[in-house]
């Protein structure tokens, strides 16, 4: 279920235009929760920036969004912080990382019902392509959550850990330089996904699991 395969599994214009939104949405939530918690901890920085906004231009990167469909592995802008205007800096770097990942789950979760609404309730061409977003929305939702919930540098999984080491560790650890290119290496072996995909099947099959549970009851 990596992202290769979402872009290898549709041949219509159509789903690949929904396949392409469902990105940009999950994207666009994603950098705004970063900068929307960071806002909320003291820090101005993504507000001035135009980055609390749900206007995914302020967010898509073109040559991150480029590398996604050329080999699927791609990037949006960075949400800068200032970790002086926070009162705990450690603390609420992790906090504002894990808003980002927390913020994909939450929508998987909601697309999932809406996912299994319409397949219990909806009927027609119309709906056929709804259904379709929304399984592109939790898949890809749910494999942007569980990927940068990696701990390895820059991703937000990396800061998060930090947060459990001496300080000594955590700013050598998080500014680690060379933490893209072992990511780059695990990504072209296959490793990152051999390791994620299972947890990424796992939690998408709670995920529907859970939603079809509660139509099927009320």
């Amino acid at each position: 279920m990596s992202i290769m395969s979402l872009i290898n599994g549709h041949t219509s214009p159509i789903f690949f235009a929904l396949w392409l939104l469902a990105i940009v949405v999950a994207l666009t939530v994603h950098e705004f929760s970063h900068g929307y918690s960071a806002y909320l901890l003291g820090d101005r920085t993504a507000k001035l920036d135009g980055r609390l906004s749900f206007n995914p231009i302020r967010h898509i990167d073109p040559i991150g969004m480029l590398m996604i469909l050329v080999v699927g592995f791609g990037w949006a802008k960075p949400v800068m912080v200032n970790p002086y205007n926070l009162r705990n800096s450690k603390r609420d770097m992790a906090i504002i990382s894990f808003a980002g990942p927390l913020s994909n789950f939450i929508m998987a979760f909601v697309a999932a019902f809406i996912f299994a609404f319409i397949v219990f309730f909806g009927s027609g061409m119309v709906a056929s392509y709804v259904l379709q977003f929304f399984w592109y929305l939790i898949q890809i939702n749910v494999i942007l959550g569980v990927f940068n919930l990696l701990p390895i540098p820059p991703l937000d999984g990396s800061k998060i850990l930090g947060l459990f080491l001496p300080d000594h560790l955590y700013y050598r650890y998080v500014s680690y330089p060379y933490g893209i290119f072992i990511l780059l290496g695990l990504m072209v072996t296959g490793i990152t996904w051999r390791i994620i995909e299972p947890i990424i099947r796992t939690i998408v099959n709670i995920f529907m699991l859970i939603a079809e549970a509660v139509f099927l009851i009320f």
